[in-house]
C-alpha cells in the first residue's frame, strides 16, 4: 500500500466559546448541533491529535502511522522527520480570540513536555466589516511598559490593529502578541505546535462560568518585543501567472493558485498541502482522479509525482510546503 496518492483526513473539530456555525456555512463542514465550533484541524500530527485517512488503501491510518512507516514516500526530499512538521486548520472566529502568543522552537524545548514552536501565517477568508486582526505591539511597548499596562488589566491599549480584507495574508513568527477579532474566517498554516500562552481574555467567562486561565508570566518570558507592528503580507510574484507568494520563511513556504484553466503540480520530491478556498478542482495523478471542493484539503506526498489540475472556471487554493 504505497503512500502516493493525493491524501484526504477526516478533519478534527475544536469546540471554543468563541467559535460558531460558518464552518458549516461558509466551508461545508459536516458539523454537529451547537453553535461553537471554532476551529477545524485538517492536517495534524501532534501526540493524540491525529489527522485519519478518509480514503483509499490507506484509509484508517493516521499521519503519525504515514510518517512512520512510509517517511520517504511522504517526505521526499526532507526525509526523515519526526513527526509531519507542519499543521493546516480553519478557524472561525465568531467572537474574539484570546490575545496571546507562543514560543519559538529554543524555547518550546524548555516546555515539559517538549514541544515544536509555533510560527504561522493566516489568510483571510471572510471579514465582517469592522473586524480587526491584532498583531505586534504598538511601537514604545518594551517588557517594562507591556507588562505594566497587562497586570492594570489595559492589555489592548498595547496592541497594534488593523481592519484586514479578504484575501490579505499575515505572518505571525513565534514571540508574536496576536489575536483575531471578530467576524473573520481564517486559513491557517503554522507549525506543529499547540502551545499556547494566553496573555488577555476580553474579561470573559469560559464554559464553566470562571474565567480562562491566563498565562501572563510565560508569555511575558517568550514575546520578541523587537519586533515591528505586523501589517498584511505584500504577495510577491513568481515564474507563473497563476501563482503568488504569501510567505517563505524556514518554517513552511505559502503560496497562492489563482487558476482558470489547466496547470501541471507538484513533481518536485517534497509534500504539498493543499486547501482550497473557492470553486472546484480536478487533480489527475498518474493513476486516479480527484475531485476536490471548496473548503477541503488535501496532501500530496512527495511519491505522487507531477499532477495536473484542471478547473473549468477560476479557482483559488493554497498550497504549503517546506522550504
Amino acid at each position: 500500500m504505497p503512500a502516493d496518492y493525493p491524501l484526504r483526513f477526516e478533519p478534527l473539530f475544536r469546540r471554543y466559546l468563541w467559535g460558531g456555525r460558518r464552518l458549516q456555512t461558509v466551508l461545508g463542514k459536516q458539523i454537529g448541533a451547537g453553535d461553537d465550533y471554532a476551529e477545524s484541524w485538517e492536517i495534524v500530527d501532534h501526540g493524540a491529535d491525529q489527522s485519519v485517512v478518509a480514503a483509499g488503501p490507506l484509509a484508517g491510518k493516521s499521519l503519525h502511522d504515514l510518517v512512520t512507516q512510509h517517511g520517504q514516500e511522504l517526505f521526499g526530499r526532507h526525509f526523515p522527520q519526526p513527526q509531519f512538521p507542519l499543521l493546516f486548520k480553519f478557524l472561525d472566529a465568531h467572537r474574539n480570540l484570546s490575545v496571546q502568543v507562543h514560543p519559538n522552537d529554543e524555547q518550546g524545548q524548555q516546555l515539559d513536555p517538549p514541544d515544536l514552536g509555533k510560527t504561522e501565517a493566516w489568510v483571510v477568508l471572510h471579514a465582517e466589516p469592522g473586524s480587526l486582526i491584532y498583531a505586534g505591539l504598538k511601537r514604545g511597548f518594551d517588557r517594562p511598559a507591556f507588562e505594566r499596562e497587562v497586570r492594570r488589566g489595559t492589555t489592548e491599549l498595547c496592541l497594534h490593529r488593523f481592519e484586514p480584507r479578504v484575501g490579505d495574508c499575515i505572518f505571525i513568527p513565534a514571540g508574536t502578541v496576536h489575536a483575531l477579532g471578530e467576524g473573520l474566517i481564517i486559513a491557517e498554516i503554522q507549525q506543529a505546535s499547540d502551545t499556547t500562552f494566553r496573555v488577555f481574555d476580553w474579561n470573559r467567562a469560559g464554559a464553566d462560568g470562571q474565567p480562562r486561565p491566563l498565562h501572563v508570566d510565560q508569555a511575558l518570558e517568550v514575546i520578541d518585543y523587537d519586533t515591528d507592528p505586523v501589517l498584511a503580507q505584500t504577495p510577491t510574484r513568481t515564474d507563473r501567472d497563476h501563482v503568488t507568494r504569501l510567505v517563505k520563511c524556514d518554517k513552511f513556504t505559502l503560496d497562492r493558485w489563482q487558476l482558470d484553466g489547466e496547470a501541471p503540480f507538484g513533481g518536485d520530491n517534497r509534500f504539498h498541502i493543499v486547501a482550497l478556498l473557492q470553486g472546484e478542482l480536478q487533480l489527475t495523478t498518474r493513476s486516479s482522479e480527484h475531485l476536490v471542493r471548496k473548503g477541503q484539503t488535501i496532501l500530496l506526498p512527495a511519491a505522487a509525482g507531477e499532477c495536473r489540475f484542471a478547473a473549468s472556471s477560476t479557482v483559488e487554493l493554497l498550497d504549503m510546503y517546506l522550504p
